[in-house]
């Protein structure tokens, strides 16, 4: 048996704090229990005993007979721990805990919080919450909430939370907006269960069709990628993650690690366990009844059948914003139409039927359309007809939209006067908004969806498998003679030390992993830089070299296509005096000579370690505008082939790599390949926080990508 089957399957549940005062949550959770028509068997514990609702209210927890597996604390923090012993001693292995007062409070909840996770864990009980409202089947049928009445229709779309005030609002939205929800999980504190624990059982809930979750961070990232990407194979997952924007951002030396932030993690892990995030609740929840009543979208061809000739325009906008496209239709399409509405109509898509269009005019125009092998999915808007009811509308499309095997959503603009349309649609689950704008939103996301299926069966199996090249063995020992060095230079490291590692050790370590390289050489002085370049040969490039200055640009700390050694003698002179002008206080190391590469378009290829998530790579415009223009794209290392070609393909930088304007097309195969490359390493040492090469220089087609520049953090 799953730990967690006694939550959403009980035999038997005991509300410990079960109460006589119909003010008191304790009552509230003992009427929702009774009234819910839950089947098993239900106990009540209050140490002042008695009965409610026909039922014996025992004294203590040990009282309670058979059978029973999961029990419901509604009482003060501080007598949580004692019920929970009883709980154990009775052989319980399931608790939801409502009441407040733990970590959420401060260091003396959190320590009490502590206390009751090792208490569970003793006698292997798994714990919701604390700050739990509990937990709701409409199937099952249970409800161990204390929540007012009514309670959520029974429905397809289940509802997983880390909020219960969310919850509580979200139950009464739903209800009256006529739809039903399968399952409700109120987290709270997830002192233990967490969000990636109960996605697996949520999801083989039969009546589960969509699976919604408020989210305001996650336990453990790799984990919930991992339980995410198996449930979204089966069931769409939707998430509103809160918590966007922070009040600060910690120092970062790298654009890399400026760029990535929490959301982008967040956007990568979600895009890598094909999470669809929403905006806003209303959007979560408008996708979800598409995506539960709705046939699958099998393209991207939309037919908008309207009365009205500026909703539709407002359609054909907001289709295109989502990623769709108005569908061509057939001449026969368009004979057919012509058979049935006014010769002033108009026939083209979107399809205007005028103001005077009647219940049958709307049914034989849809079927029409549905039938058309060029549309893939139509909305239909429904302002109120003057001449007609919307309800009649919507009683003669309803059978036509049943009997189709492509998504039909309905704009229905207006209040009053389409109460009664309202009402039909919602009793067939045919999906209805107010304005075109959020229909079309629904057809995206059907869209998404599609897409996301689609590249799981085209996606090869191994596709994660280590590209040959990338010597792990190798790098390890680069990293390892590196830090003997600083240990035997009697500096002192530990895990919190960050270090900057210098050029030399950085591109040894790039090459192992077989990312190419043009070789930096440090030097001391202005006569060692003109010699090395003419050992190199010219033109070559000088870099300041100081763990103090990330970004050499900042200080005119580079000088390019040095043709002869005067012009490096100078250069090496006129480098490090910038570098001293501009940071006094930097520890200057010399200067780095470099040969000069063929000209090619610049990138940015990064990775960073994320706290939730781990390593994330990363794509973009590369140079010293990287973080000005933001032209990035993330995903989580390692990467697979589909992923490198997605994040490149997003970014402007990659496009341009195809050609553009006067830029030939350059060799983008092996931007992608140092890409996946550099992910891989990442992936590989979680001890470089931050890997970044800039720029990356992509020559033009089958003639390579050199780094030319490149920097990394290695934690102690």
């Amino acid at each position: 048996m799953n730990s967690l089957t006694p939550f959403f399957s009980p035999h038997g549940v005991v509300v410990v704090g079960a109460s006589h005062d119909p003010t008191k949550l304790g009552y509230g959770l003992a009427r929702n229990l009774v009234l819910s028509n839950y089947q098993g068997a239900i106990h009540f514990v209050n140490p002042k005993g008695g009965s409610l609702f026909s039922r014996p209210v025992y004294a203590q927890i040990s009282q309670v007979p058979d059978p029973v597996d999961l029990a419901v604390l509604l009482i003060p923090a501080a007598g949580v721990p004692e019920a929970l012993i009883a709980c154990g001693k009775r052989g319980l292995r399931a608790a939801v805990i409502g009441a407040g007062g733990f970590r959420e409070t401060g260091a003396q909840g959190a320590a009490l919080e502590t206390k009751c996770l090792q208490i569970a864990q003793s006698y292997s009980m798994r714990l919701i919450g604390p700050n739990s409202i509990g937990l709701i089947d409409t199937h099952l049928p249970l409800d161990a909430t204390f929540l007012p009445p009514p309670g959520p229709l029974a429905g397809d779309v289940a509802f997983i939370s880390h909020s219960g005030a969310i919850c509580a609002a979200v139950i009464d939205w739903a209800r009256g907006q006529g739809f039903g929800m399968s399952r409700l999980v109120s987290l709270g504190n997830q002192a233990d269960v967490n969000e990636a624990d109960v996605l697996t059982p949520v999801a083989t809930d039969p009546y589960t069709r969509v699976i919604t979750l408020y989210l305001e961070g996650v336990r453990d990232g790799r984990r919930f990628v991992a339980e995410a990407s198996q449930v979204a194979r089966q069931k769409p997952l939707i998430a509103l993650k809160v918590g966007r924007f922070s009040g600060g951002r910690r120092a970062v030396a790298s654009h890399t690690g400026a760029l990535a932030g929490s959301e982008n993690a967040y956007n990568a892990a979600f895009r890598r366990a094909g999470v669809i995030r929403a905006g806003t609740s209303q959007e979560m929840f408008d996708w979800a009844r598409a995506l539960a009543w709705c046939p699958p979208l099998r393209g991207r061809g939309v037919a908008v059948l309207t009365n009205a000739g500026g909703p539709g325009v407002t359609a054909a906008d907001a289709i295109e914003i989502n990623g769709l496209r108005l569908a061509d239709l057939a001449q026969e399409t368009r004979a057919g139409l012509a058979a049935i509405l006014p010769p002033v109509a108009s026939l083209n898509n979107p399809v205007d039927m005028l103001a005077s269009a009647s219940p049958e005019q709307y049914a034989a125009c849809l079927k029409l359309l549905l039938s058309d092998p060029e549309v893939d999915s139509v909305m239909l808007i429904l302002p109120p007809p003057p001449m007609y009811s919307a309800g009649a509308v919507a009683k003669s499309v309803i059978p036509v939209i049943h009997a189709a095997e492509k998504p039909v959503v309905v704009a229905l603009m207006g209040e009053r006067l389409i109460q009664e349309a309202v009402e039909h649609f919602r009793a067939a689950r045919v999906p209805e908004y107010r304005f075109p704008e959020r229909a079309a939103s629904a057809l995206g996301v059907l869209s998404t969806r599609a897409d996301f299926l689609a590249r799981l069966n085209s996606q090869p199996a191994a596709e994660l498998e280590r590209l040959p090249g990338t010597n792990q063995i190798l790098a390890q020992g680069i990293l390892d003679s590196y830090l003997h060095q600083i240990k035997d230079s009697h500096k002192y490291i530990d895990e919190t030390t960050s270090l900057t590692l210098p050029a030399e050790v950085l591109f040894s370590l790039l090459a192992a992993y077989g990312i190419p390289v043009l070789p930096e050489v440090l030097v001391g002085t202005a006569s060692e830089a003109a010699a090395t370049a003419r050992q190199m040969g010219f033109p070559v490039a000088l870099k300041i070299a100081s763990p103090d200055i990330p970004h050499k640009s900042d200080v005119n700390g580079i000088l390019l296509n040095l043709h002869d050694e005067s012009q490096v003698e100078a250069g090496y002179r006129q480098i490090v005096e910038n570098a001293y002008l501009a940071r006094p206080q930097a520890q200057i190391q010399g200067v780095t000579v470099q040969r000069m590469a063929p000209s090619g378009q610049e990138v940015i290829v990064g990775a960073v370690q994320d706290a939730q998530f781990g390593p994330l790579a990363m794509f973009g415009s590369g140079g010293v505008e990287v973080e000005g223009l933001k032209d990035v794209s993330f995903g989580l290392a390692p990467l697979t082939s589909q992923e490198a070609d997605e994040m490149i393909d997003s970014t402007w930088a990659g496009q341009k790599l195809r050609g553009f304007r006067s830029l030939p097309p350059a060799d983008r195969q092996s931007a992608r390949e140092v890409l996946l490359r550099l992910a891989q390493l990442a992936a590989d040492f979680p001890a470089l926080t931050e890997l970044e090469i800039n720029p990356l220089r992509v020559l033009p087609e089958n003639q390579g990508a050199y780094a030319l520049d490149a920097r990394a953090s290695l934690k102690g």
